[in-house]
């Protein structure tokens, strides 16, 4: 394997001493011009790569924020991270983001790595399966800050940002059984997440405020994908009452139960009103638009890397008792517009 090039070598071939051409290259007043662009030459022919890894070690800081999220291939998860890096690249930081594939152990591998990479804080949003705190318990003992954003853990050291996603979801319903709607499903994801336990007691509220008694059978957990929506569709026609409404905790498989419905000859919303959740993009150009909540992933992102910095950097301190709560909007849009379309009919 070749030899890596050193301010040695470099030093050596110029007959300057390592300190003179370290400060070169790190482009300090004290060097004249002229010895900078020798020293900057010559440390391109050599192929030269300046060792950040031992500058941090040294500094005791890598300008680097780690990122760990379920997915990237999710239009909400993109909006996210977009929002992080562009406060992150103003600021001078970059960010090491990670997948978990909604996996527990590939999140505590993700962890590890992060931790070996000595990022000077950690964002993470949690994958469906995992269940305990232990991979995050090195950072905090380190005191490297770790903060929680949409899919979190409530604990003592670690600060979160979330929507109201109980409020979301009691709009949703609401919304649904102001359209007429009585017998109303619940499809939701993996309910050790937050953010689907809150969407279902959302829901479960807004069925008691309207005198609507609830029933665990008219609620459905599943993985929230595109096969999920399939499988809502055959468990509906199983209840011994017809759904009239279905209520899906994401875009992806609520769209999922749009085409499987269609297929299957229902009229949405005359037979069946449908609405999902996230807003994303495809919800406004399936047939017929999907009825969503707004989600704000890009400030999110933003919100949640400026609260890291400026932790970092002494500004403000991360306060794990004041969970950050944006807000979130009921789009409604044709696929649970049950009155209107009845009346035009």
């Amino acid at each position: 394997m070749e030899k890596e090039v050193t301010i040695y070598d470099i030093a050596k071939i110029l007959n300057l001493s390592p300190a003179t051409v370290s400060r070169a290259l790190n482009d300090h007043p004290a060097i004249n011009s002229k010895t900078k662009l020798s020293i900057a030459n010559t440390a391109a022919e050599l192929g030269y790569r300046s060792n950040t890894f031992a500058s941090n070690l040294r500094r005791k800081s890598t300008s680097t924020l780690g990122v760990i999220v379920p997915r990237l291939d999710s239009s909400f998860m993109s909006a996210v991270l977009a929002g992080m890096e562009e406060v992150a690249n103003k600021a001078g930081y970059n960010l090491l983001i990670s997948q978990s594939l909604e996996s527990q152990g590939k999140e505590k591998s993700n962890a590890k790595t992060m931790y070996n990479s000595r990022v000077d804080g950690l964002l993470v949003s949690l994958a469906y399966d995992t269940e305990g705190f232990d991979h995050f318990e090195n950072f905090v003992k380190k005191r490297v800050p770790v903060l929680f954003f949409d899919r979190i853990f409530d604990h003592s050291e670690c600060a979160t940002i979330v929507i109201d996603n109980e409020k979301a979801g009691y709009d949703v319903t609401s919304h649904l059984i102001m359209q007429g709607c009585t017998h109303i499903l619940h499809v939701t994801g993996n309910l050790k997440r937050n953010v689907y336990i809150d969407r279902l007691s959302g829901y479960r509220k807004a069925l008691e405020a309207h005198g609507i008694a609830f029933d665990e059978a008219w609620v459905l957990e599943t993985d929230l994908s595109r096969e999920a929506g399939k499988a809502a569709v055959d468990y509906m026609e199983k209840l011994p009452v017809r759904p009239d409404a279905i209520f899906v905790a994401n875009d992806i498989c609520a769209i999922s139960c749009i085409q499987e419905l269609k297929q299957r000859g229902y009229r949405i919303p005359e037979d069946i009103a449908i609405a999902g959740f996230n807003n994303d993009p495809v919800s406004q150009v399936v047939e017929p638009s999907l009825t969503t909540v707004y989600y704000p992933g890009k400030e999110m992102g933003a919100i949640a890397v400026k609260t890291m910095i400026n932790h970092l950097t002494g500004t403000s301190d991360i306060d794990p008792a004041n969970s950050v709560v944006l807000q979130s909007e009921l789009l409604i849009r044709d696929s649970s517009r049950k009155l209107q379309r009845e009346a035009r009919n």
